[in-house]
C-alpha cells in the first residue's frame, strides 16, 4: 500500500513539474517602441523581444539580400503593434542565443500577434519544444497553406531595379519603330 502511495505522490509531483514548465508568465502592458524585422520588436521595460514559436523571413542587412516576404512581414508586424500597448506571455526559456526575450505578443484588444503573422503567410511555425500555444500556431499555418497566403502561394513583390546596365551596342539596344508620318516622308522623296 505504501508503494502505491509513493507512486501516486511521484506522479502528482511529475505532473506539477511539467505544468510549471508550461506555465505562462504574463507581463504588464508595455509599449512597442520599434519593429526590427518580421519577428523581433523593441519594447519598453524589456528591450528586444523575439516572437516565440515562429520564424519570419529575414531582412537583408548590409550586403545581404532580403528574403522573399521579409519586408512584408516587417511591415505587417509594424501595422499590428508599432506604438501600441501589448502584453508579453513568456514560457520556457526566457532568452534566446542573441539575448532577446522570447514571448508571445498579445495586443490589448486580444489579437494574438504571433498567430496573425503565421495566418497571413508571413511567418512559419518554428517551435522545437512543446509550447502551450503550439496547436493554435499550427492551425494558423494550416489555414495560410490552405488559402495559399503569403509564402505559401503568392509570388513576392519584386522591387524595381534602381540601376540598369546599358549594353555596349547602342544600335541594338535602342531600336525605334518608325511612325506612319516618317514612312510617308520616305516614300515621297523624289528618285534621283
Amino acid at each position: 500500500m505504501q508503494f502505491l502511495l509513493t507512486l501516486l505522490i511521484g506522479a502528482v509531483a511529475a505532473v506539477q513539474t511539467f505544468s510549471l514548465s508550461l506555465q505562462v508568465k504574463r507581463s504588464d502592458s508595455v509599449l512597442v517602441r520599434a519593429v526590427i524585422d518580421g519577428d523581433t520588436i523593441d519594447v519598453t521595460a524589456f528591450g528586444r523581444v523575439r516572437l516565440l514559436g515562429i520564424d519570419a523571413p529575414e531582412i537583408g542587412r548590409g550586403f545581404d539580400t532580403t528574403a522573399p516576404f521579409g519586408r512584408e512581414a516587417r511591415d505587417r508586424l509594424a501595422a499590428l503593434v508599432l506604438h501600441r500597448w501589448i502584453r508579453l506571455e513568456q514560457e520556457g526559456a526566457l532568452l534566446d542565443v542573441y539575448n532577446r526575450h522570447l514571448a508571445y505578443v498579445m495586443r490589448e484588444d486580444g489579437v494574438f500577434v504571433n498567430a496573425a503573422l503565421v495566418r497571413d503567410g508571413l511567418a512559419r511555425v518554428s517551435a522545437r519544444v512543446p509550447l502551450s500555444r503550439l496547436a493554435e500556431l499550427q492551425k494558423a499555418e494550416a489555414e495560410a497553406q490552405t488559402f495559399r497566403r503569403g509564402m505559401w502561394g503568392e509570388a513576392p513583390r519584386i522591387p524595381p531595379t534602381s540601376y540598369t546596365r546599358r549594353s555596349g551596342n547602342r544600335k541594338t539596344s535602342a531600336v525605334k519603330a518608325k511612325t506612319p508620318r516618317q514612312e510617308r516622308r520616305k516614300s515621297r522623296k523624289p528618285k534621283s
